[in-house]
């Protein structure tokens, strides 16, 4: 199941980078991109003057702001990657994208930006192409995540383990009605079933025997954490580049050892090229604030953009 889930992430990016891949790449290529990147303390960006913009100007730069951040977030939307088997990537792209494109109908009402509408419609095309792959999936993601629930200790209403074997083994029979007519679930189906039983001879005595452990994941999580541990001190693969591309090449510089140094060394900055200097790392965080798989963080950056959004004067622009 999760190869086919695998199989729906990949072909989902592929149409959505097919529908609107210029648009959702575009921003690499303009001339504040560039400046942006060079946002190190090595290279450093020009900042515009507030004082100098005119009313006009700083409503433009606000949509654009805007309009840059929607399209990041569908662009980080694209490098979801799963953990099975409760977490499949390509449901939950299909998932996050469906709620972007319901999340820009407000944008767009308030303000009818052209990549806006291409960026809802392009997205609606590739999640019509792939609806029926991601309603199978979901289907046996459902099953599997009932199986789970159904397993579950419910210390209000103790379960014998003859009681829970029944239970179970009733819920697979009617898994396999279910799937009947459908070639995906047809073939989950019998997997699903068959794993289960395998399991089955050592799956319910915990549920007569409080002593015994359910599961071994206590001893697994040792591993676990020793796992965390282990990446806390070696880094995480991938963790430089990361740091790097969401901080700037600040990264790479040596930092001073102790506090009394780090005061030494900033003491001799001019105030005025540290404040510019602050502003550029923030402006280029700015960008990465949207790069969240948190449901919750992303709804209130979501928020915070549409606040802004309806606070432009429709009037005063014009596409």
């Amino acid at each position: 199941m999760a190869d086919v889930d695998e199989s729906l992430k990949v072909s989902l990016r592929k149409n959505v980078r097919s529908e609107i891949g210029d648009l959702i790449r575009s921003e690499h290529h303009g001339e504040a991109q560039g400046r942006v990147l060079t946002v190190t303390g090595i290279l450093p960006s020009p900042i515009d003057d507030p004082e100098s913009n005119t009313p006009p100007k700083k409503i433009r730069e606000e949509q654009e702001d805007i309009v840059n951040a929607l399209i990041r977030r569908s662009r980080y939307l694209l490098t979801l990657k799963g953990r099975p088997p409760f977490r499949l990537a390509g449901i939950e792209m299909f998932e996050r994208l469906t709620g972007l494109i319901l999340e820009l109908d407000e944008f767009i009402c308030h303000i009818p930006d052209s990549r806006l509408l291409e960026l809802q419609q392009g997205i609606c095309i590739a999640l019509k192409n792939a609806s029926n792959e991601y309603a199978d999936i979901k289907n046996a993601a459902g099953w599997l995540q009932d199986i789970s629930d159904l397993l579950e200790v419910d210390e209000k209403n103790p379960r014998t383990s003859k009681n829970v074997r029944m239970e179970l083994f009733v819920y697979l029979a009617s898994i396999k009605k279910q799937g009947e007519g459908n070639p995906i679930l047809t073939d989950f189906a019998p997997k699903i079933c068959k794993t289960t039983s395998n399991y089955a001879s050592g799956l319910f005595h915990s549920y007569d025997n409080l002593d015994i452990p359910r599961t071994n994941n206590e001893r697994e999580s040792e591993f676990r954490e020793f796992k965390r541990r282990f990446l806390k001190i070696t880094g995480q693969k991938g963790a430089t580049l990361r740091l790097i591309q969401r901080s700037g090449a600040w990264e790479l510089i040596p930092t001073p050892n102790s506090i009394s140094e780090i005061v030494s060394a900033i003491s001799q900055t001019d105030f005025g090229e540290f404040c510019k200097e602050r502003q550029r790392v923030r402006s280029h965080r700015e960008r990465f604030r949207l790069h969240t798989r948190s449901a919750d963080q992303a709804n209130n950056q979501l928020k915070k953009l549409r606040e802004r959004w309806l606070e432009i004067p429709a009037d005063e622009l014009s596409e």
